[in-house]
C-alpha cells in the first residue's frame, strides 16, 4: 500500500476544483507549487552541557494575496510533506476567508515535552534567528500550532524585536495580551466552527439538540464541545490520543476536562464506555467533529461513518478517497479550510490591531469573526448549489477564483 501523503492528498483536492473552474494557465501553474521551502538547523546547548542540532522548516506556499501566514509546530513527526500540505491549506483557507494573506507553515522536529523551559526558549529564539530573513509583518507572520503557545510566541517576538532593533508586534500572532495579543484568539478556531454549526441549525441542516462526537480533546476540541454543550447540544463521545468514551446519556465537557486533568486521559469509566478513536468516528451521531490528526477517515472506514454532518476542526482529517464515499452516502462535510478558519481570521484581527495600535473588545472580535464565517458559509452553499459539487469542492472553487485573480493582476 502506498504511504499516505498529506501534501499529495491536498493537491488532488485542488485538481477537483480546477476541473470545475476555468482560470489562466499561469495562475493554475503558480498555485500548484510552493513558492519557497526553507530547511535549516538550530544548534542548541542543552542544560546538561551536551550539544544538539534540531531541524526546522518554513514553507511559504503562495503570497499572491498578501504576506504569508501560518503556525509553527513542535513535534517529533514534523516532515517536509506535512509542512508543505499545511502551508497549502493556509493559502486556500485565507482566500476563502477573504483576508489579505497567503499561506505559510513552519515546524521543528522535536519532542517539546523532553525539553526544559530554558531549552524550549533557546529553541524558539533559535528558530527566529535562522528564519529571520524571510519573516516579518509584511513578509511572513507565524502563529502558534501543535505544542507551541502564547509563551513561545512571546519568546519569538522578543527575539525578532532584538534583531530588528525595534518593536514589531505584527511580526507574530497568538501573543499574550500584555505584548499585543488579541482578545478571543485562544478559542477562535472553535468559535468559527461554532458559528457555522449554529448557522447550519438555523438553516434546518442539523437539529437544535443535536448529538455530537468530538475526536481530539485538545484546545479546539475542548472549546467546541463546551460551546455546543452550553447551546443545548448533547455531547455523547469525546476522545484524546489515548482513547475515548461514549455515553449516549451525554457528557458534560467541563467535567470531562476536570477528569482528564486528574487521570491524565479521557478513557475512564466514570465518563462512559471506553472506546477507540476509530470507534468514535463510526458512532450514530448528528455531528462528528474530527479535531485531531489528518487522514482519520479514508476508504477503509468512510463507509462505516453514520454521522449526518462532519465538521473538520482538524486539518485534512478526511482523505480524498474517503471524501468520495461520504459524498455518495450524502453525508455533509464542512471542509477544514472554512470550518477551522477562525484561528487565522482572529490572527488577522491581531495583526490589524497591532498595525493600527488600536484594540477591540472581545464582543467586537467575536462579531467580526461571526460576520466573516457566516458570509463565506453562505457563499459556499451558493457555489455548491450552482455548480452541483460537494462543499469541499465549492470551497476550493471560491479560493481558486480569489487566488487566480491576484496572480493575474501582478
Amino acid at each position: 500500500m502506498t504511504a499516505f501523503s498529506f501534501y499529495g492528498n491536498s493537491q488532488k483536492v485542488l485538481q477537483q476544483a480546477l476541473l470545475e473552474e476555468q482560470i489562466s494557465a499561469r495562475a493554475k501553474e503558480v498555485m500548484q507549487k510552493p513558492a519557497r521551502m526553507l530547511q535549516f538547523s538550530i544548534p542548541l546547548r542543552m542544560d546538561d552541557g551536551s550539544f544538539r542540532v534540531f531541524t526546522g522548516y518554513r514553507c511559504q506556499y503562495n503570497d499572491a494575496r498578501g504576506p504569508t501566514k501560518g503556525g509553527i509546530r513542535y513535534h517529533p513527526d514534523v516532515t517536509v510533506d506535512e509542512v508543505q500540505a499545511l502551508a497549502f491549506l493556509m493559502t486556500f483557507k485565507c482566500a476563502i476567508a477573504g483576508i489579505p494573506y497567503g499561506g505559510g507553515k513552519g515546524g521543528v522536529i522535536v519532542d517539546p515535552k523532553s525539553l526544559s523551559v530554558t531549552e524550549l526558549e533557546k529553541l524558539s529564539r533559535g528558530y527566529v534567528r535562522e528564519a529571520y530573513d524571510i519573516l516579518g509583518p509584511d513578509k511572513d507572520i507565524p502563529a502558534p500550532d501543535v505544542y507551541t503557545d502564547s509563551q513561545v510566541m512571546a519568546w519569538m517576538a522578543d527575539e525578532y524585536n532584538t534583531i530588528a532593533r525595534g518593536k514589531r508586534p505584527g511580526f507574530i500572532t497568538g501573543k499574550p495580551l500584555a505584548i499585543g495579543g488579541s482578545l478571543g484568539r485562544s478559542d477562535s478556531t472553535a468559535k468559527g466552527a461554532f458559528y457555522i454549526i449554529m448557522d447550519a441549525v438555523q438553516r434546518g441542516m442539523i437539529p437544535k439538540g443535536a448529538t455530537v462526537a468530538v475526536q481530539g480533546f485538545g484546545n479546539a476540541g475542548e472549546n467546541i464541545a463546551t460551546m455546543l454543550y452550553d447551546e443545548g447540544m448533547k455531547i455523547v463521545s469525546l476522545s484524546d490520543s489515548k482513547g475515548g468514551v461514549y455515553n449516549p446519556a451525554g457528557i458534560d465537557p467541563k467535567n470531562a476536562i476536570a477528569k482528564k486533568k486528574e487521570a491524565g486521559k479521557l478513557s475512564i469509566t466514570t465518563l462512559g464506555k471506553i472506546i477507540t478513536n476509530q470507534e468514535l468516528l463510526e458512532l450514530p451521531v448528528d455531528i462528528l467533529i474530527p479535531a485531531a490528526l489528518e487522514n482519520q477517515i479514508n476508504a477503509s472506514n468512510a463507509g462505516k461513518v453514520q454521522a449526518k454532518m462532519i465538521v473538520e476542526l482538524a486539518n485534512g482529517p478526511i482523505a480524498i478517497d474517503g471524501d468520495a464515499i461520504l459524498d455518495k452516502n450524502r453525508i455533509i462535510v464542512i471542509p477544514d479550510i472554512l470550518a477551522n478558519a477562525g484561528g487565522v481570521i482572529v490572527s488577522y484581527f491581531e495583526w490589524v490591531q497591532n498595525n493600527m495600535g488600536y484594540y477591540w473588545t472581545l464582543e467586537e472580535v467575536y462579531a467580526k469573526l461571526k460576520d466573516i464565517v457566516e458570509r463565506e458559509f453562505a457563499n459556499l452553499l451558493s457555489v455548491s448549489e450552482e455548480k452541483k459539487v460537494s462543499f469541499r469542492t465549492a470551497a476550493y472553487i471560491i479560493a481558486v477564483r480569489r487566488i487566480a485573480e491576484a496572480i493575474d493582476l501582478t
